[in-house]
């Protein structure tokens, strides 16, 4: 099973959802050959719960993950936390859900809940966790009590990353891995349909359950690969976005949606 572990919904935290903007993205993973992606949209984007709302409304659900243009589709979020890093969790959508309803006092910068108390959270809903872009230069992780980080499933090689800092961010994090005992999984970190296939993991085996893909993670049954095409696939989809932010900008508007 091909998946991507860290994908996202929209292409601007600002903007309202749309279902048609994604099932365009989940044609582009179809057609990159992607079985699955974990949907671990930012917690602070707006009007977060209307993603799930939505693909209730338009798509099967069967307790772990949608269906969406042939595409698994895992429930997920990513999570700001005090200590300045990102946390990617993915869980049942109920689960999901309720974490974010625990958020609600922890959207803005200076009030972001700690690392160790949104670890406890995620114990409690039984999401699987992974360390975002560790060594990114705005919001790392590498910095964080080994302790904290060790209570992670596994760290992100983060496709954007890989497309800025170089090949040898790749490294960094393997490095990081190794000292806290954790696996390196795969996200391309995608806003935009382009981005798909610039990095991705191979399961050995399909998985149907969260458990199951945690359990995947944990015994190594796996591998993740990085596209040759992996720097034109994150411009071309980053050019992308930047020109639909001149159009908002144009427009003057916060609710510009997939055309």
């Amino acid at each position: 099973m091909r998946i991507d572990l860290h994908t996202h919904a929209k292409w601007s935290k600002s903007i309202d959802f749309s279902y048609e903007y994604y099932r365009s993205m989940m044609k582009e993973a179809g057609k990159c050959r992607l079985d699955a992606v974990a949907l671990t949209e930012h917690f602070n984007t707006r009007q977060f719960c209307d993603i799930y709302d939505t693909l209730d409304r338009h798509c099967p659900y069967n307790g772990h993950y949608y269906v969406v243009e042939g595409v698994k589709v895992f429930p997920g979020i990513e999570i700001d936390v005090m200590e300045n890093g990102h946390i990617l969790l993915i869980g049942s959508r109920d689960n999901i859900v309720a974490i974010r309803s625990r958020l609600d006092d922890h959207t803005e910068e200076g009030h972001y809940i700690a690392l160790e108390r949104l670890l406890d959270l995620s114990e409690e809903h039984s999401c699987l966790r992974i360390g975002a872009h560790p060594f990114r230069g705005a919001n790392p992780l590498y910095h964080l009590k080994p302790e904290l980080l060790a209570r992670l499933d596994a760290f992100d090689a983060n496709g954007r990353d890989l497309h800025h800092y170089g090949l040898e961010m790749e490294e960094q994090v393997q490095r990081l891995a190794q000292q806290v005992g954790l696996p390196v999984v795969a996200g391309s970190d995608t806003h935009q349909p382009l981005q798909f296939g610039s990095v991705f993991n191979e399961f050995e085996q399909s998985c149907d359950t969260i458990g199951q893909l945690r359990d995947v993670i944990r015994q190594g049954a796996y591998g993740y690969q990085i596209s040759q095409q992996l720097h034109s696939k994150v411009a071309a989809a980053e050019a992308e976005q930047a020109r639909y932010k001149r159009e908002l900008a144009v427009r003057g508007s916060m609710h510009l949606v997939w055309p």
